[in-house]
């Protein structure tokens, strides 16, 4: 496939695409047997994969995870890991959206080769130009889409997200107590063989913080504090106050302010991006202020320059951003002042929009089918759900079944996401 083709194909990729593309646009330079994207931009799909089905349906995120705690200052590392839960060849390769991207089993084709760092256990990899330059074209394409994305994405992948959550925490608390329970048998001075009991302990361990650090992981692909967020866009506006001369201040937001979910922080601050980037265009600015607020249940931005006033509401790059805030059932004002700058204030909703009750009627749902919907899209488990409805987990699962067939959903998923799209939330 020609560059300028893969890139043109690259650009208009859609999201569910993206790494299938970019498999296809990186083959012509350097051959794997699968590629994977694990990108925090997207909540509820943070992975995003093409290739051997026995690496993209067994990879895990703590896998990943592992592989980027191993690249070097250049954003790149090849070596052997595990993936998929068994040990392959890989190279890695950073991006400035601090996404990921893992090829398996990697074999340059034709003058093209592979460095790497002394004893070839692991190191920096030298990778053709192109594989590179694809690569970040759709890390860039990723966060784009999901600043872009529509309110029914937006909410599926929080639903996703959520979903997700509560799997983890599920899994966390069985086996912690299996763990615990473990630990407190191999410790007791009743047993025998002390060295044996003491490798056990030691493993059980490691184990037990192995798995909460995978819970606190996920909760963190979920949401952000909202000081984080904020201190992630003082670093993405760093080069611009390097740069451009101006004076870019930061009034930080409350510490304890509610987290901000996933799709709100990365759309956020984006949107803060484009209005300080139009703001710097204007002529005679030499200070601009950003300053976020949390009031429970909204993100409060406030941008304001010390310009003559001139920025145009109607100027392509205000009108895209306007867009941007739109999708998030935000609202945008911009207050110019002749003279003294241009003032804009944006509210983003940190719960996604709901569409009016009604909708539900269209469903036929019985009124226990309805009652084990709301449970389900509160964030509910069979068991939760058949307590409070003094009900067998059987009767739960009959339920569920005719409400999956009746909305037309394939999985719990799925039928939580059109739940929270047709007003039913927690």
């Amino acid at each position: 496939m020609p560059l300028l083709e893969a890139i043109t194909c690259l650009s208009a990729a859609p999201l569910t695409e993206i790494a299938q593309r970019l498999h296809q646009a990186t083959a012509p330079y350097l051959r794997s047997s699968a590629l994977v994207i694990f990108t925090e931009d997207c909540t509820g799909r943070p992975q995003k994969k093409s290739g051997d089905e026995s690496v993209i349906s067994r990879v895990s995120i703590a896998e990943l995870d592992h592989i980027r705690t191993s690249l070097n200052s250049s954003g790149t590392w090849r070596g052997t890991a595990a993936i998929g839960g068994t040990d392959r060849t890989a190279l890695a390769l950073g991006s400035p959206t601090n996404a990921l991207l893992v090829l398996t089993d990697p074999q340059p084709v034709g003058q093209a080769s592979l460095d790497i760092g002394a004893g070839g256990t692991g190191g920096e990899a030298q990778l053709p130009w192109q594989v590179g330059y694809l690569w970040n074209l759709a890390a860039e394409r990723i966060r784009e889409k999901v600043a872009d994305a529509p309110p029914s994405y937006l909410i599926e992948s929080r639903a996703a997200s959520a979903e997700r959550v509560r799997v983890t925490a599920e899994l966390v608390d069985r086996h912690s107590t299996t763990l615990e329970t473990l630990l407190a048998a191999l410790r007791s001075p009743a047993l025998p063989d002390e060295t044996a009991r003491k490798s056990a302990t030691d493993f059980a361990a490691k184990a037990l913080v192995e798995l909460r650090t995978l819970n606190d992981r996920t909760t963190e692909l979920v949401e952000e504090p909202v000081a984080t967020a904020f201190q992630r866009l003082r670093e993405d506006l760093r080069p611009l106050m390097h740069f451009s001369g101006i004076d870019v201040q930061f009034i930080e937001p409350p510490v304890n302010g509610r987290a901000l979910p996933g799709e709100v922080a990365h759309a956020a601050r984006a949107i803060v991006r484009g209005l300080v980037l139009a703001m710097v265009e204007q002529p005679d600015v030499r200070r601009i202020r950003t300053q976020w607020d949390c009031d429970g249940a909204n993100l409060l931005i406030n941008v304001r320059d010390d310009g003559l006033g001139s920025l145009s509401a109607e100027a392509p790059s205000i009108a895209r951003l306007a867009q941007r805030v739109e999708v998030l059932n935000g609202r945008m004002a911009i207050d110019l002042m002749q003279g003294w700058g241009a003032d804009v204030a944006v509210t983003i909703p940190l719960d996604p929009p709901g569409r009016s009750l009604p909708d539900v009627a269209a469903w036929n749902l019985g009124d226990r089918e309805l009652e084990v919907l709301q449970l389900l899209a509160a964030g509910q488990r069979n068991r939760a759900i058949a307590g409070k409805l003094h009900v067998s987990e059987n009767t739960v699962k009959f339920h569920l079944r005719n409400i999956y067939r009746k909305l037309g959903a394939t999985s719990r998923t799925e039928a939580i996401a059109l739940a929270h799209s047709n007003g039913l939330r927690n």
